[in-house]
């Protein structure tokens, strides 16, 4: 079950009631001259024909670096260029991302040597492996195991999991998310909402800081968000990373996840109570655990370097200032058959989100807004592989952070049908949250938190990169409560697409999906986008947010 949340679903709180009388007073007391109500209307039948065509087997999966990539980037273009719209990066419609694809081959075992006997774990059952070294061949050998609970090094949370240990050269073991899930204190971490210490980058990440040579995270469904196939399907083949100087040498050269079941095994083959680890894991204190264990494993890769593209548009505006609004157009391409299926065509991850703001960029040119802040339309590749493009982007910035006011995400818009809530992802960071709670209201809609806070959804989309050189960013939905059907109908579906759909090659496109639902949100995005670019409103982080201090 979801958690029940703290704003009252039926009724606007008064301070959102004041803050909706004072913004639309103050439009109000502004001359004809001075003001212009969004005008134009997303078109339900448009996001139906993008989003299937995105969709389409012809597309193979818009995968980075095949053929599925040319096929998308020019389809986009070609849209934008019908639709009127500019180029957005001088007079191109790309921005070049340069990545190297690591296709690899892990053996088919990795080898655990105990004091009391061996262990063999198998590849795609038990674990799965990968490097992001630029090199032909990587390996452990019989490197010693210590588990590190979370992973974790946060010297304001007083908290270390590394302390009083020597990881370099080692393989550690760790959990996913972090120890305020499991704990009943918002002000511990973040309680059950996670944290970017949660996130599996992170933990990569710190490993690599650490000097550790090889990392497993254990794989727990709840605390990941996803099934075991979600973490098979996505780690197998070929990962793509942005090229580097120093061809990956800084990270772990091995990183990869176990299963809680394949974990449970070897923990108990080492004399240890997995669940009380576990437990004392998430307590102040815990000490990293030697296994008495060594690890082995060897993985060849095929290193293939080329360039990627974002795709970038824009509807120029009369100041130096803009806003952004970002989509993935990436997804799996061909990979692992499921049930004999090998095309992953992504229609809601993310056809929907590319669909919407393809959807959101014709109708602005088709009314003829003329913006105060330039209206930049950003398609960025890579999201699937580590949010490498809008990455890239935020690394090499067409428009200089200082005068982007804004980052509008689209991603993953599951087709639910009318719906009743506008969920935030990342709720409190911004006065995001009253720009939405006031344009939702006009659309008989609340705003509220997400739900499932404890599954990071913060920093597993493109926002969370724009959010980092310190713009306001937005990543909203509804997803919570059906118009008609009510709550439990939208949990419903949106736990079958996670278990049976999400990453898997039967994300495909239907012609019973209803499209009613992402026309809602797309008329939200665009209603809000269109007050930011005539310089009504500005979005501002809130003192509270860690991110208000990078802008």
């Amino acid at each position: 079950m979801y958690r029940k949340s703290a704003i009252n679903k039926t009724k606007i709180p008064f301070v959102s009631i004041l803050y909706i009388l004072v913004f639309y007073l103050g439009i109000a007391c502004n001359s004809e001259e001075s003001y212009i109500a969004p005008t134009g209307e997303i078109s339900e039948d448009s996001l139906r024909i993008y989003t299937k065509t995105l969709a389409s087997d012809e597309f193979l999966g818009r995968m980075p670096f095949t053929p599925g990539e040319k096929i998308t980037v020019d389809y986009l273009q070609k849209k934008l260029t019908q639709f009127g719209l500019e180029p957005g990066n001088g007079d191109q419609f790309v921005q070049e991302v340069p990545l190297v694809d690591i296709e690899g081959f892990p053996a088919n075992t990795l080898d655990i040597e105990l004091e009391n006997g061996n262990m063999d774990m198998e590849l795609g059952l038990d674990f799965v492996a990968y490097t992001q070294q630029e090199a032909t061949e990587v390996s452990l050998d019989k490197s010693e195991i210590i588990f590190c609970g979370y992973g974790i090094n946060a010297p304001e949370q007083d908290w270390n999991d590394f302390e009083g240990v020597d990881v370099k050269g080692k393989t550690i073991i760790v959990l996913v998310n972090d120890p305020g899930l499991s704990s009943k204190d918002s002000t511990f971490f973040k309680g059950r909402s996670m944290t970017y210490y949660g996130r599996w980058t992170y933990k990569y990440e710190e490993a690599a800081r650490q000097g550790a040579a090889g990392v497993f995270i254990v794989h727990e469904p709840t605390m990941a968000g996803y099934p075991w196939f979600v973490v098979r399907n996505s780690w197998a083949g070929s990962q793509q990373n942005i090229q580097s100087e120093n061809k990956g040498s800084d990270k772990c050269a091995v990183q990869g996840w176990l299963t809680l079941e394949a974990a449970q095994k070897l923990f108990t083959k080492a004399g240890l109570d997995f669940s009380t680890v576990f437990k004392s894991a998430a307590q102040p204190g815990f000490k990293p655990i030697p296994l008495n264990a060594t690890a082995s494993i060897e993985i060849k890769n095929k290193l293939t370097y080329n360039t990627s593209q974002n795709v970038v548009a824009k509807i120029s505006g009369s100041g130096p200032e803009n806003i952004i609004f970002s989509a993935h157009w990436d997804h799996f391409g061909v990979s692992t058959p499921i049930d004999g299926d090998s095309i992953y065509n992504g229609a809601v991850d993310n056809a929907t989100g590319v669909a919407a703001l393809m959807e959101i960029a014709r109708t602005y040119k088709e009314n003829n807004i003329m913006p105060k802040r330039s209206l930049v339309f950003l398609f960025v590749t890579a999201e699937e592989q580590g949010l490498l493009g809008s990455q890239y982007y935020s690394e090499h910035p067409i428009y200089p952070p200082r005068t982007t006011m804004a980052n509008l995400n689209l991603d993953a818009i599951e087709p639910l049908g009318l719906m009743k809530d506008v969920t935030m992802i990342g709720y409190g960071h911004s006065t995001f949250d009253e720009i939405t709670e006031a344009e939702a209201a006009l659309q008989n809609r609340y705003i509220i938190p997400d739900q499932e806070a404890e599954k990071g959804y913060f920093f597993r989309s493109d926002h969370f990169n724009f959010a980092k050189i310190g713009i306001p960013a937005l990543y909203a939905k509804g997803s919570y409560e059906h118009q008609s059907k009510g709550v439990e109908y939208a949990k419903s579906v949106m736990d079958q697409y996670t278990a049976q759909h999400y990453h898997q090659p039967s994300d495909e496109y239907r012609e019973d999906m209803d499209f009613s639902g992402i026309q809602q949100d797309g008329q939200l995005y665009y209603n809000i986008g269109w007050r930011i670019a005539t310089g009504e409103i500005t979005p501002e982080w809130k003192p509270i947010s860690e991110f208000a201090a990078y802008r």
